[in-house]
């Protein structure tokens, strides 16, 4: 779970935009997380294939916490 706030201490998965087994783009949102202030999309900071989420849509996840696997493509 991303920090997307200053005094965020954890967030919601509100929905998955991508689904296991597709491929991601680095900088392409993935996920929306909502903080206790607004719904954001999550952006991919590597390219690869998405191969786990951990987390499924509606769970509330520490910041810090692992919220989905993606599989390196290079």
């Amino acid at each position: 779970m991303p920090n997307l706030g200053y005094d965020m201490s954890e967030g919601t998965v509100v929905s998955w935009l991508k689904q296991v087994g597709q491929a991601v783009e680095r900088g392409e949102a993935i996920a929306e997380i909502e903080t206790d202030k607004t719904t954001v999309e999550m952006e991919s900071t590597a390219a690869g294939t998405l191969v786990e989420i951990v987390h499924d849509a509606g769970s509330v996840v520490d910041v810090g916490a692992v919220i989905g696997y993606l599989e390196s493509s290079g």
